[in-house]
């Protein structure tokens, strides 16, 4: 007997479907002829339900949007790293030009009497040889005003303090008030709670110098990634859009400005007669408006000179702050001065920029939707495919963002454990259902009216006590003209021509 022949016959028994005694021979996996069919031999389609039809479209909506978001949030991301020249653009210059301008400093604070104090010290220390500084608190706060009012005593000639009895109170208005006392030609931005570089000034007044800029935004990070699982990922959020999406904003020639480490002409802020002082993203609200009428923004950001931050240190914090900013860039869509963008394209990126909130809010709400219909509905498989489309993107993101906390750990000489990376890759989905919630609570406040400042407090988490942090990637010292520079500042700080009195209703 040949191998054919007994191969054909061990096989002979499973090749004989009528042994059996069933219809089919009762042979597993076999089914019967009972169920009608169509021509195709296939069982009729049955036709969606209303709410099927509801459901399947909220599930393929949250998949769509997820994915958009996602890509378009990764390209941003990884902006400034698409060449080693396009990294390097993005810096300030390690040879800054010879002091040119005169700075005005404002720095507005309420209920911050524990940390403004050290502020107001640090940038009295600027090597730039021309700057004042206006620190701005309202008179119904006696214990910030206790602090700053010291401050300029220590600083004398230095330091003037405004007091801001406008009714109700916000940052903006403070900031619009304390702009009437600027002397001047370049007015910058910082926070009551800000580490700011020493050298920041002499490094600015050179960037409007070398490229005739209108505005010039410079970097900030928080620090204190270690403090909370959502503040490793509020750390990273900033990271990547100073050191690299803001850069591609101000490319796109729209830019929703920063709020602190932004330096405008005072020109510029005369045109615009200040901030809007009813906008709750009163940064972003400038921002728009100066684009639309084609000025020139310019980004800058090396690791040394950021100014250095803590994230809220309370989750409700976090979320009344990531509130008011979505709430502040739907006044600015509504508010429209975006339509006058010179081109389409600009205007459609501000439209989708500026309505983020809505699509969040829209997301945050599909969801729970969404995850009901995955677990207990047979969704069909041509669906079930399409809901997994936004894994690819989101994983690709979440690698980026483990790079991205690598080379931050690295930078900044901060030691970034296994720990922190376990709790970035599980504080992925928690913080993206927390965007979406701070966007349908912003939502919600914008349609009811609720345009109430709702304050950030700060507790110093990101201190270091003084010493400025040694990082890598910049140069430590600046030369040529701007040390000379440097030693004429401290040689000359007691002569400064300012008054160190109050003014604006200083008592």
């Amino acid at each position: 007997m040949t191998i054919t022949t007994t191969l054909l016959t061990a096989a002979g028994p499973l090749l004989q479907p009528n042994e059996g005694t069933g219809p089919a021979g009762d042979l597993p996996n076999r089914g019967t002829t009972d169920v009608p069919t169509g021509g195709s031999g296939q069982a009729p389609q049955v036709a969606w339900s209303l709410g099927e039809w509801v459901g399947y479209s909220a599930l393929i909506a949250v998949s769509v949007l997820l994915t958009v978001i996602a890509l378009t949030t990764l390209w941003w991301m990884l902006h400034a790293w698409r060449s080693r020249d396009a990294l390097k653009s993005t810096s300030f210059s390690q040879t800054p030009l010879p002091a040119a301008h005169r700075f005005t400093l404002l720095v507005p604070g309420r209920h911050e009497q524990d940390v403004m104090g050290e502020t107001l010290d640090m940038l009295a220390t600027q090597d730039h040889p021309d700057f004042e500084i206006i620190a701005i608190v309202g008179e119904d706060d006696p214990e910030t005003d206790a602090v700053v009012r010291a401050a300029a005593e220590r600083h004398p000639g230095l330091i003037r303090v405004v007091v801001d009895d406008t009714a109700p109170k916000n940052k903006p208005k403070a900031m619009n008030l304390a702009l009437q006392y600027a002397t001047g030609d370049i007015v910058g931005v910082f926070d009551a709670e800000d580490e700011v570089y020493p050298k920041l000034l002499s490094l600015v007044d050179s960037r409007f110098q070398e490229t005739g800029a209108d505005v010039v935004q410079g970097g900030v990070q928080l620090m204190n990634f270690k403090s909370s699982w959502w503040s490793l990922r509020n750390v990273l959020e900033y990271y990547f859009w100073f050191r690299s999406r803001l850069h591609f904003h101000a490319g796109s020639k729209f830019i929703p400005l920063g709020g602190n480490t932004v330096f405008v002409t005072k020109e510029r802020l005369e045109w615009s007669d200040g901030w809007d002082a009813h906008c709750l993203a009163e940064d972003c609200e400038l921002g728009v408006r100066l684009s639309a009428d084609g000025a020139k923004v310019v980004v800058a950001y090396s690791p040394e000179a950021v100014t250095r931050e803590e994230t809220p240190p309370t989750f409700a914090s976090l979320l009344k702050q990531r509130t008011r900013w979505n709430q502040g860039f739907l006044q600015v869509l509504g508010k429209g001065e975006w339509k006058k963008l010179p081109s389409f394209r600009q205007r459609f990126f501000a439209r989708y920029m500026l309505t983020m909130p809505f699509i969040q809010a829209a997301t945050g709400l599909l969801i729970p939707l969404s995850v009901l219909m995955i677990l207990f509905v047979k969704v069909p498989t041509a669906i079930a495919l399409v809901s997994f489309i936004p894994v690819a993107p989101t994983l690709m993101l979440l690698a980026v963002e483990v790079v991205g906390l690598n080379e931050f750990g690295r930078i900044y000489k901060e030691k970034v454990r296994i720990r922190d990376y376990v709790k970035l890759v599980l504080g992925l989905v928690p913080y993206q259902v927390f965007l979406a919630a701070a966007a349908v609570r912003a939502v919600v406040r914008h349609v009811k009216g609720q345009n109430g400042w709702e304050k950030t407090e700060h507790t110093g988490q990101h201190r270091t006590g003084g010493a400025q942090p040694e990082v890598v990637g910049f140069a430590s010292e600046l030369t040529g003209s701007a040390a000379s520079a440097s030693s004429a500042a401290s040689s000359s700080s007691s002569e400064r021509a300012l008054a160190g009195s109050s003014a604006g209703g200083a008592r």
